[in-house]
């Protein structure tokens, strides 16, 4: 409890939000570095949910940044409370019922499992995009590799700050290695299987 808040509890609980939506609550969390992937894909496999009926909505870290999280920079601690921020945000979502994708960068491994350690099991699947950073920087979708490589951004991540990748991602998807929509629809069959109401 802080500062005197205590938890209200709702009337309707996620179970019943499940059923009247026909599908489990659950996050996608997509993570790799800039330029793997993730947003594209994210939007891709979004538009397919929504178009047979899922209740979706997806959470992409620099939209966050526009608003939720405008007010943090790029350090150590801004990166974690970033992460933790859109944590919450995912949790409340699957909360209300919904389907969550969540693109992310969110480099660090500690971070990411405070997130999970948010959700029971079966609610929260971490995906990796994984593209060597060869091939993000020739991608360099923003021009952000280059204006990191000249010095004129620090502390980017796969450059000068470091992203650990995960030890036991739930999916790995090799967007390197294949057209994005061949991606998309390894990550729309994976959730299809995940949101089924048993």
């Amino acid at each position: 409890m802080a500062n005197g808040a205590i938890w209200h509890q709702s009337k309707v609980n996620k179970q019943q939000r499940e059923f009247s939506n026909g599908h489990k609550a659950t996050v996608f969390w997509l993570t790799g570095l800039s330029g793997a992937g993730k947003t594209t894909l994210a939007t891709l496999v979004e538009k397919r949910l929504f178009d047979i009926g899922v209740k979706t909505y997806l959470l992409d870290g620099d939209n966050l940044r526009h608003g939720l999280n405008r007010d943090l920079n790029f350090s150590l601690e801004s990166r974690q409370e970033n992460v933790r921020r859109v944590g919450e945000v995912a949790h409340l979502f699957s909360d209300a019922g919904v389907v969550t994708l969540v693109s992310i960068i969110s480099p660090y491994t500690t971070h990411r499992r405070a997130v999970r350690q948010l959700f029971s099991e079966g609610e929260f699947f971490e995906i990796f995009i994984n593209c060597p950073l060869e091939v993000c920087k020739q991608r360099d979708p923003k021009g952000l590799y280059q204006k990191a490589l000249s010095g004129q951004i620090k502390g980017f991540t796969g450059i000068d700050d470091p992203y650990e990748e995960p030890e036991i991602p739930d999916l790995i998807i090799n967007t390197a290695d294949e057209l994005i929509e061949e991606s998309a629809e390894k990550v729309y069959r994976f959730i299809q299987k995940k949101i089924i109401l048993s």
